[in-house]
């Protein structure tokens, strides 16, 4: 089991972060903020793919006076993207924005900061401090010999962090963002070590799907493992549904959430008879409407495919133009291949109804 580092909790609107809380997903959307319709449908499809938070980028004042139209229209707590200007953070709260992703050292003098600080406390909103590895102060990669170092990344929120310190304001959480992911993975270890504020994973700019996702799942994973990381966004370039599905694969591999379901599927072999891909492909597509946790077997070898799954609450083992649907490895019947997913539905189907009746009683 894995041993989570106990951080102090931070709330963003409902939804829990350190403390000993599960780790939670986030995304961004990638629309203008400015566009409601499209905004809130973005939204809406995180929140189904198991997004816990969701970040909008704030670039301008129409932007964040709209922020007020998108919250009205969710349910899932959203943090406002802030840089430079601390009037657009003034605004968001104003708005009813649940949390900020600022640095206190880039929206200028102490005046400034006292005035987001002092409207966030009274909101009751966290603010997160974030530092890429692109974008270190000058003075700090000279201190470093001009490398970027897991030194150089702590010192640089460290510097946030005290701005916010200094202003009696402890409500916040830090990242540490690189693309190298060795880089990463040991700024995060010296800064689990520094501080006890919860940490927001990412491997930034991870690039796209195919590569992304394996950076991710490196980077992110090794950590989680370690018991480090409170809440992560799987940053990929497209669609940020998928970094919503990617990020519940990596929690349920290590077994930090049980959320949806589960596929076991196992590789092609000289056995295999039957177009196996293709049927996982199917049964996976069809699985996303699915919330409820259960694991589903997708076998290509009717010899020993039920016993190899025999941990799945369900599944079907292919044959030669025919299959068998099993439980808990019990074989239920056999079926012709047309229709062993239909038939692994039916039972999936029959398995949540049971499931529902007996929470019920």
């Amino acid at each position: 089991m894995i041993q989570r580092k106990m951080t102090r909790p931070i709330h963003i609107g409902p939804v829990q972060i350190g403390g000993g809380a599960p780790v939670s997903v986030q995304s961004m959307t990638n629309t203008k903020t400015t566009d409601t319709k499209s905004t809130v449908a973005q939204i809406r499809a995180l929140q189904a793919a198991g997004c816990d938070i969701v970040r909008l980028a704030v670039p301008d004042m129409d932007a964040a006076k709209n922020l007020g139209n998108i919250i009205q229209s969710v349910t899932v707590p959203l943090v406002a993207d802030i840089h430079f200007d601390y009037r657009l953070a003034l605004e968001a709260i104003r708005q009813g924005i649940q949390g900020l992703r600022l640095n206190p050292g880039n929206i200028g003098g102490e005046e400034r900061v006292k005035a987001v600080v002092r409207e966030a406390k009274a909101a009751g909103i966290p603010i997160r401090i974030g530092v890429n590895a692109g974008s270190l102060d000058k003075r700090i990669l000279a201190k470093n010999g001009g490398q970027i170092t897991p030194e150089a990344l702590v010192e640089s929120a460290m510097q946030h962090v005290r701005i916010l310190e200094a202003q009696d304001f402890y409500d916040m959480k830090i990242s540490l963002k690189a693309h190298d992911v060795p880089l990463t993975i040991a700024a995060y270890r010296l800064m689990s070590q520094t501080v006890d504020y919860p940490l927001h994973l990412g491997i930034t700019e991870a690039g796209t799907v195919k590569s992304g996702i394996i950076k991710s799942a490196v980077g992110m994973g090794a950590l989680l493992a370690e018991g480090i990381g409170d809440t992560f966004r799987v940053s990929l370039t497209g669609d940020p549904v998928v970094e919503v599905r990617v990020a519940n694969e990596i929690l349920k591999s290590l077994g930090l959430r049980d959320y949806g379901p589960t596929m076991i599927s196992c590789p092609t072999c000289g056995r295999t008879s039957i177009d196996l891909a293709a049927i996982a492909d199917q049964v996976e597509e069809r699985m996303r409407s699915i919330k409820e946790p259960i694991h589903v077997a997708v076998m290509g070898c009717v010899v020993n495919g039920p016993g190899e799954a025999r941990g799945a609450d369900v599944g079907i083992a292919g044959g030669c133009g025919e299959g068998l649907v099993f439980r808990k490895g019990e074989i239920i019947r056999k079926v012709p291949e047309d229709q062993l997913v239909p038939e692994l539905f039916k039972e999936i189907d029959a398995i949540l109804e049971e499931r529902k009746a007996n929470e019920s009683k």
